[in-house]
C-alpha cells in the first residue's frame, strides 16, 4: 500500500486482527440483499456467534496477504465476511439456511483456522452436527465401556476372594488346614509284613496238646493169638 490514508491503514489493522482472533471465516456476496434482509441476516449469526462486517477487497486483500493467507481468488465482487469465534458450524448452518429463502446470499467459501474452505467445504460444515451434540455423543460413548470397566474392577476382588476361599478348602494355598490323620485301628499292615507273633512260631511246630497225645490205638492193641498163647503159658 502506498502512502496509504491514516483510516485506510486503521481498517487494515482491523481487518487483520478479526482474522488472528476468528476460530472461522466465510465470505460471501451479499448483493441482492436489502437492509431488512441484512439486518436479519445479522442477527441470525450474532445469535450463532459470527460476526457480520462488510470491508472493500483491496483492503482485506491486504491483510490477507500480511497474515499469509489464501483467499485471494474468493475477493471478488460485493464482500462481506462472517468472523466465527466459537463454533463455524453452527455460523456455517446459520447462513445456509438464511440462503435457502434468500437466493440473493451466495456463500464463496471460507476459513478454517489457516486452512482455506472452498463452498463445498462451507457446505459440508454446515451439515456437521453442532460441538454440543458431538461430545453429547462421545460422552455417550465412552460412558459405556467405563461403566463395564467400572463394574470388572468391583468384581475382582470379590471374585478373588472366592476363588482363595475355594483354593485354601482344597489344601492349595498357605493357612490351608492340614490333612487329620487316619486312626491308627483302621492302619492295615503292609502286604509283607507278618504279626509278631506268628512270625515267632516254627513253620513246622505242632501244637502242644497234639504232640502229648498217646500213640495210636494200634500201638496198644494185642492179637487175639497172641494173648491165648500167653494164657496157656500162664496155666
Amino acid at each position: 500500500m502506498e502512502n496509504p490514508r491514516p483510516e485506510k491503514v486503521a481498517v487494515v489493522d482491523e481487518v487483520r486482527a478479526k482474522f488472528e482472533a476468528a476460530d472461522a471465516a466465510v465470505l460471501t456476496e451479499y448483493r441482492g440483499l436489502n437492509v431488512a434482509a441484512t439486518a436479519e441476516l445479522r442477527s441470525a449469526l450474532r445469535a450463532a456467534g459470527g460476526e457480520y462486517k462488510v470491508y472493500k477487497n483491496t483492503l482485506v486483500r491486504f491483510a490477507a496477504r500480511d497474515l499469509g493467507l489464501d483467499i485471494e481468488d474468493l475477493l471478488t465482487g460485493p464482500t462481506a465476511i462472517a468472523f466465527v469465534q466459537g463454533d463455524p458450524v453452527t455460523v456455517a448452518k446459520a447462513l445456509r439456511d438464511f440462503a435457502k429463502t434468500n437466493p440473493a446470499l451466495v456463500i464463496k467459501g471460507g476459513l478454517l483456522g489457516d486452512k482455506t474452505l472452498t463452498e463445498d467445504g462451507v457446505k459440508a460444515l454446515a451439515d456437521v452436527e453442532p460441538r454440543e451434540v458431538l461430545l453429547a455423543k462421545f460422552a455417550g460413548a465412552l460412558a459405556a465401556p467405563m461403566q463395564q470397566f467400572a463394574g470388572l474392577l468391583q468384581a475382582l476382588p470379590r471374585d478373588f476372594a472366592y476363588g482363595l476361599k475355594a483354593l485354601i478348602d482344597i489344601g492349595g494355598a498357605p493357612g490351608a488346614p492340614a490333612d487329620a490323620p487316619a486312626p491308627a485301628a483302621e492302619e492295615a499292615p503292609a502286604a509283607d509284613e507278618t504279626p509278631a507273633a506268628e512270625a515267632d512260631a516254627p513253620a513246622d511246630e505242632t501244637p502242644v496238646a497234639e504232640a502229648d497225645a498217646p500213640a495210636a490205638d494200634t500201638d496198644t492193641e494185642t492179637d487175639p493169638a497172641d494173648a491165648s498163647a500167653d494164657t496157656a503159658q500162664e496155666s
